[in-house]
């Protein structure tokens, strides 16, 4: 066989092989090289086969985010990225890639205002709020409103609202981390408007009400109401989790901006990426001094948010749906059809799959009491793996043994490139 060193790929063959000369552009030339280099000693070294050197170099080099097509049912995925941004909100943030007036004003030749656009759409969409801030995430609203309004003196808050909000960070912790002390009150499911008012003094920063959009306490609770604790005559912040400005009928028990600071909250949080449908971004919404207190302090100036960020969410905020939207109101009648399409796909190419009835959420800490009925196509549980790891990645929902292919959040023109997806992750036979 001879020597087969002689036989790896020279480096100039290598770097104008099609896959590695567009990584030149993505990397840069020096990166691609250092890929192809070890991957022509490990050919050298008899690891590989020569022939495989292309795939090993372009295996070393980083593949960036990849586009994955949502089948779980799940509208608000926090492992896929949350919500997907509308086509304006992607043309937007497109066109903000480049040079953009973010902060200055095409018409006086002079500074403006940082993101002034969002903030106005934002303004637009919740007239009760006096001011609009804009932050990095929902986090980072409330460790600003906290900072602001509480470091070293107290935040009364119930115990049944000192939530987990995700990858082991707790609020209590969140919170104490800006220096204020907190002032727990009530119990883990009942508290009043008696325990609160015992706790409001001279050193209470605010009140602070969380919506436990994660999970749902039922039985022998009681709450109390913003209204209610907007009569203690200290400000109150309401931390509405998921970013909803308006009523939704679908969502009813889900806290909106409006109608919180209608009840006569100070200040609202809220994310930007989940229930809004638009980029991770912080909402603070509320009374104007306060919103220009949290705007001029200096913590605000290591939270605000990019260029691209202020781009989309403008967009969202501006857009009629977005596509979060479109997937929770998502005609089940529909659905129906659309999966037996599938399905019909399917069988007639010999994989004997069947549709049925299934169950989508929310998502992303918002609505958990909330049941979306919708419709799968179940394939067997052994084409999941291979469908996560196929071109395009498409995931699914494994359920008892199969998996649940459910199209509420796929664009129903994707429905063909779910179809030939499953087909190539399911070998006949």
């Amino acid at each position: 066989m001879g020597d087969v060193r002689r036989r790896v790929p020279r480096t100039d063959v290598l770097l104008v092989e099609p896959r590695l000369a567009a990584a030149v552009a993505v990397v840069g030339r020096e990166r691609v090289k250092q890929a192809i280099g070890r991957a022509q000693q490990r050919a050298r070294r008899g690891e590989i086969d020569p022939g495989a050197v292309v795939e090993a170099a372009v295996a070393e080099l980083p593949a960036g985010p990849r586009a994955v097509l949502n089948a779980t049912g799940v509208v608000v995925h926090t492992n896929l990225g949350r919500a997907p941004l509308s086509a304006a909100a992607v043309e937007a943030v497109v066109a903000a890639a480049g040079y953009t007036d973010v902060e200055f004003d095409l018409v006086a030749g002079g500074r403006a205002r940082r993101g002034r656009d969002a903030v106005a759409a934002l303004a637009a969409a919740v007239p009760a709020a006096g001011a609009v801030h804009v932050v990095n995430n929902g986090a980072a609203a409330l460790v600003l409103a906290a900072t602001v309004l509480a470091s070293g003196g107290e935040i009364v808050v119930s115990r049944g609202e000192l939530v987990e909000i995700g990858d082991g960070f707790r609020l209590p912790d969140l919170l104490v981390s800006t220096g204020a002390r907190l002032r727990e009150v009530g119990t883990t499911n009942r508290t009043t408007l008696a325990d609160y008012a015992a706790a409001v003094g001279a050193g209470t920063g605010f009140v602070l009400k969380v919506h436990p959009s994660n999970f749902v306490v039922s039985g022998f609770t009681g709450q109390v109401s913003v209204r209610e604790l907007a009569s203690l005559g200290v400000p109150v912040v309401v931390d509405i989790g998921s970013g909803l400005l308006a009523p939704d009928a679908l969502l009813p028990d889900e806290p909106d901006a409006a109608s919180v600071l209608a009840a006569g909250a100070t200040l609202v949080t809220a994310s930007g990426d989940k229930l809004l449908g638009g980029p991770q971004a912080g909402l603070l919404l509320g009374a104007v001094e306060v919103v220009q207190r949290l705007r001029r302090h200096p913590l605000a100036r290591a939270l605000r948010v990019d260029k691209l960020t202020l781009a989309a969410l403008a967009a969202t905020v501006g857009a009629p749906v977005t596509p979060v939207s479109a997937a929770l109101h998502a005609d089940v009648g529909v659905l129906r059809r659309r999966s037996q399409g599938l399905c019909a796909g399917l069988v007639a190419a010999g994989r004997p799959a069947e549709v049925v009835a299934s169950v989508a959420v929310v998502g992303g800490g918002g609505a958990p009491g909330v049941r979306l009925e919708s419709w799968a196509v179940s394939v067997p549980e052994q084409v999941a793996g291979p469908l996560r790891t196929g071109s395009p990645p498409v995931v699914g929902r494994v359920s008892r043994g199969r998996l649940l292919v459910d199209l509420r959040c796929v664009p129903v023109e994707a429905d063909r490139v779910v179809l030939d997806a499953v087909l190539r992750a399911w070998p006949a036979g």
